[in-house]
């Protein structure tokens, strides 16, 4: 099963609730992305969730640091 590598976010499960009362089982899946982080001045790539996604550009971990040659 799927997993964001920063908050552990994983499928989480409930019913359906349609007019007529008739409960059926579903999924609720978070909305998980593969992506190129920058740890320790090295690229690592990592399963997560949009909202860490979201952290991540703020704090700027998306950019390669600025020691860092990429050719």
């Amino acid at each position: 099963m799927a997993k964001c590598a920063i908050c552990g976010k994983t499928t989480q499960f409930g019913l359906n609730r349609p007019w007529s009362k008739k409960s059926t089982p579903r999924k609720f899946k978070p909305n998980l992305q593969r992506v190129t982080l920058w740890e320790n001045g090295r690229r690592v790539r990592k399963t997560v969730c949009t909202r860490c996604l979201r952290t991540l550009v703020k704090q700027g971990k998306l950019t390669p640091p600025k020691e860092v040659a990429l050719f």
